[in-house]
């Protein structure tokens, strides 16, 4: 089955939809999000149509799809309006072979990371940055931002298919070379 995976969209309708065309296009299985699902948090500016109302209706349309992770602008609150479960802070996976941790970043992550074994993924969202990363024992994995990318990223999201990780830009669906 393939996986898409990602994170960060920070209550924009505009990106929430454009995450739905993709996981139609993609024919993905299941649908990864790793938190910041509603709000667009205090540090950040709003997104491009935020209407954290719309999103909830849109996510919830997919709810039998969705497995989630809650981020630190995520909170028990949203957890009323969401028809799935958001407030995990952690899932521990096994996709194609894959071990994975999957958190939203802001506990764990690379520089923190949870006991994991050789060979094991660490997927994380929060700094808004598509990464790749070999860090010794595990690798490292983030799809960056759905809808608020920094330092020049693309929009952004990864697939898992096949043991085979790939970042796709948003708006294009094309593959694309994360950040080491």
């Amino acid at each position: 089955m393939k996986w898409m995976i990602a994170s960060d969209l920070h209550g924009s309708a505009r990106f929430c939809r454009a995450m739905l065309e993709a996981f139609r296009r993609e024919e993905a299985g299941r649908l990864v999000l790793l938190g910041d699902l509603l709000y667009h948090g205090p540090r950040n500016d709003f997104p491009q149509e935020y209407d954290p109302r719309a999103v909830t209706g849109l996510l919830n349309g997919v709810k039998d799809h969705l497995l989630c992770v809650r981020g630190n602008c995520d909170s028990e609150v949203d957890q009323m309006v969401l028809e799935f479960p958001v407030l995990a802070e952690y899932a521990f996976l096994s996709v194609d072979g894959r071990s994975i941790f999957a958190t939203h970043g802001h506990h764990y992550g690379p520089d923190n990371p949870p006991p994991l074994g050789t060979g094991h993924f660490l997927l994380c969202g929060h700094t808004h940055l598509p990464v790749h990363r070999d860090c010794g024992a595990f690798t490292y994995l983030n799809p960056g931002s759905l809808s608020l990318p920094k330092e020049g990223t693309p929009h952004s999201y990864m697939t898992l298919e096949d043991g085979e990780f790939t970042w796709h830009d948003l708006l294009s669906g094309e593959p694309f070379q994360p950040l080491r």
